[in-house]
């Protein structure tokens, strides 16, 4: 069993071609273990304002498209950008459709014209980025007056089972370290945006064993790109070692893995 997690951006960064390249090589599995990604998303799609109809709007880190192809239909008068930083995951989009173009990107530097967008839909994709005060100018760059920022992100908290549970076996980086929520909130009012709503929400998932936690991991291409990782294959002792921690989480409906989900809506001033 490797050791699989997500990649720690803030305060020591991995190379974002590792980032690119990890998710390309899980563009074929990702839906298959994507149910918190599809579940994540569809709540940020119904925060959106019900007469909002955006003319154009663009999935930032669209992955395989799935929710571009969500926003297709859900505005299929509109004109869709698909934005990824893999280009695995845009060559596994583009056929299915959804958007009008597919463009390769990075949130902190976007390839767009100011004022281009009625909307900017984001789901599980900024934390990746280190620099989520340029995501924001970003947003606020490429939105037209009016236009909304609706983005879906993880916070201190997520995996903290996982994380725990490395901790008893040994003093490596495993699991990335998130930011805070309050961070979250101070760049966001800091930002020129005016904030709509912005929470934070545990979504948990169960699984029966480690090894089923670690694998959908592997097939989401979350593999730990952390600063200190460990290198190669984890050793069989302090892979027991895990799974008898993990074990002291369980609860009846199996090993829960936590994630601490913020949901935001910001708007652009008129």
């Amino acid at each position: 069993m490797t050791d699989l997690s997500f990649p720690h951006l803030p305060g020591g960064l991995p190379d974002k071609r590792q980032v690119a390249a990890s998710f390309s090589r899980a563009a074929a599995s990702y839906d298959s273990v994507a149910q918190l990604q599809r579940d994540v998303g569809n709540q940020l799609l119904s925060l959106l304002p019900g007469d909002f109809v955006p003319r154009v709007w663009l999935d930032l880190g669209c992955g395989t498209g799935y929710f571009s192809r969500a926003l297709g239909e859900r505005f299929p008068a509109g004109n869709g950008l698909a934005m990824d930083i893999a280009e695995g995951m845009l060559n596994h989009a583009r056929p299915l459709g959804g958007a009008s173009h597919f463009i390769a990107g990075d949130a902190e530097r976007l390839p767009l014209r100011d004022s281009t967008c009625d909307l900017v839909f984001s789901s599980l994709a900024v934390q990746w980025c280190a620099d989520f005060e340029s995501v924001l100018r970003e947003a606020y760059r490429v939105l037209k007056p009016g236009g909304i920022f609706a983005f879906a992100s993880l916070c201190v908290g997520t995996l903290f089972e996982l994380r725990d549970s490395w901790r008893v076996v040994d003093g490596m980086v495993h699991v990335n370290r998130f930011r805070e929520l309050d961070v979250y909130q101070q760049l966001c009012a800091a930002s020129g945006l005016d904030i709509t709503s912005l929470q934070a929400l545990p979504h948990v998932l169960y699984y029966p064993d480690v090894r089923s936690l670690t694998h959908e991991l592997k097939a989401l291409g979350a593999h730990n790109l952390n600063p200190g990782r460990p290198g190669g294959l984890t050793g069989r002792a302090r892979i027991l070692g895990l799974i008898e921690a993990y074990e002291q989480f369980r609860e009846a409906k199996g090993l829960p893995a936590t994630y601490q989900v913020v949901y935001a809506v910001l708007e652009k001033p008129v």
